[in-house]
């Protein structure tokens, strides 16, 4: 049995395999998985499963404090609140969470955010269809070896030497896990409303109304990314730097109005929830439907919003609120 995520031992070798495996399987049996997104639908709709509460999020970059505030936001604190017993307690929101890793705090040139990567993965495994751990940048250069610099120290080097550090001669098969959890991981969770019953007009044609990701390809290199990626298994060369459409779709920024409405119509979204580009304030709007979210520094913000209801990127951003 894997124990709470908060009380999980981070320096035990087969308690971090068990959960990171429980959350691969997860991430990629859960029945809102389909094809290389989460897909959801609120109450009334046909294929709906719970309820349509969600809490969108930003980057977290290893910020605990956030974790566990969004954790108990989300209702996925199991038991720890102070309800009398005899309250039925609501059923938990959806709850995204990406670039949970690299938070830039170094103990001797050491990133020890594979924590953070092991809780949320044991929330995934705990709530599997309400907890969507959504592909990022920094989670993929752990995969494929691209570097990202913080303070001067290359952090794929600094996560992967703290892993070496911990686990010893148990090391690589705890890299492996983790690397397989990155894998499974969807690249966004598609949120369907009550009033989009109707069937999808062609198979790459969503009737969601909101899509949560980290990112959306760069318009310089939209030439390159496939659309389609959403709606089919994800394959290795997807993963392909600056090449593979997963890739592509997590480190893009600056989108401009024309990009993001191209991409609305083609997937049938009405709002974007994002992350990756700097917000100072927590959040940022970017015209005409687009709401970026930076959830990890102390003016970080997170969204809750109820998902059968018609929402416009304006309304959106008022609902940001901060996590502190």
């Amino acid at each position: 049995m894997i124990p709470r995520y908060d009380q999980l031992d981070l320096r035990d070798p087969d308690q971090v395999l068990l959960v990171l495996r429980t959350a691969s399987d997860a991430n990629l049996t859960a029945s809102c998985r389909s094809g290389a997104i989460d897909r959801v639908s609120a109450p009334h709709h046909p294929t709906a499963i719970g309820n349509s509460r969600l809490i969108a999020t930003g980057d977290l970059h290893d910020n605990p404090v956030h974790l566990a505030r969004l954790v108990q936001a989300a209702g996925l604190h199991r038991g720890e609140d102070s309800s009398p017993p005899s309250d039925v307690p609501p059923p938990p929101a959806h709850l995204t969470l990406h670039e949970v890793i690299h938070g830039g705090r170094f103990v001797s040139d050491m990133d020890f955010s594979y924590r953070a990567l092991v809780r949320v993965a044991a929330l995934k495994a705990a709530h599997p269809e309400y907890v969507h751990t959504l592909l990022a940048n920094h989670e993929l250069s752990q995969i494929v070896g691209a570097g990202i610099v913080k303070d001067g120290i290359n952090v794929v080097t600094a996560f992967n030497d703290a892993v070496d550090f911990v686990f010893g001669g148990r090391a690589q098969t705890i890299h492996d896990a983790i690397a397989a959890f990155i894998r499974s991981m969807p690249l966004a969770l598609v949120c369907e409303s009550a009033r989009s019953s109707e069937p999808a007009a062609t198979p790459e044609r969503s009737p969601a109304s909101i899509m949560c990701a980290h990112s959306l390809p760069s318009p310089q290199l939209m030439d390159r990314f496939d659309p389609g990626v959403l709606f089919r298994d994800l394959v290795e060369d997807d993963y392909i730097p600056r090449r593979g459409s997963a890739h592509l779709m997590v480190w893009g920024r600056e989108h401009p109005p024309e990009q993001l409405t191209e991409l609305a119509d083609r997937w049938g979204v009405s709002l974007f929830i994002l992350g990756h580009e700097k917000a100072d304030q927590g959040a940022l709007l970017v015209p005409p439907n687009a709401v970026i979210l930076n959830s990890d520094h102390e003016q970080g913000k997170m969204i809750e919003l109820d998902f059968s209801k018609p929402l416009n990127a304006q309304q959106a951003f008022a609902l940001a609120q901060p996590i502190a």
